[in-house]
């Protein structure tokens, strides 16, 4: 049995979006809300900042160690160089358990910003 990672996804990676087939055979542990980040517009999916906000909407899943390896390749995470890549991951506590969560490492537009609720808006 491998051992089951929890990663809590605000995007495209969100039941109903393009990238949800990455997530196939993971189980849904919950949905619930994040105050710990803010969502930022990117135009075609959102990237997350650490900042304090009024609740992003998030999922939360269990998934298998290939399922996160495969995550880790579509958000461009670089576990050599974790602040070179397109995102970073961080492991936040949830409502649902901590669970990691990627976060977007480059300069963002504060004209986007998603505080409350969910992307797409």
């Amino acid at each position: 049995m491998l051992r089951p990672y929890r990663v809590a996804v605000y995007g495209t990676l969100k039941r109903h979006q393009s990238n949800h087939r990455v997530l196939a055979g993971s189980r849904l542990v919950g949905e619930c809300s994040l105050n710990s980040i803010v969502l930022y517009d990117l135009g075609p999916y959102p990237g997350a900042k650490l900042e304090r906000s009024q609740g992003v909407l998030i999922e939360v899943y269990e998934v298998d160690g290939p399922t996160f390896a495969r995550l880790d390749a579509l958000e461009g995470y670089d576990a050599a160089s974790p602040a070179m890549g397109l995102y970073d991951r961080k492991l936040l506590d949830t409502p649902l358990g901590r669970a990691w969560v990627y976060i977007y490492n480059h300069a963002v537009s504060k004209g986007g910003e998603i505080r409350v609720g969910g992307w797409p808006q």
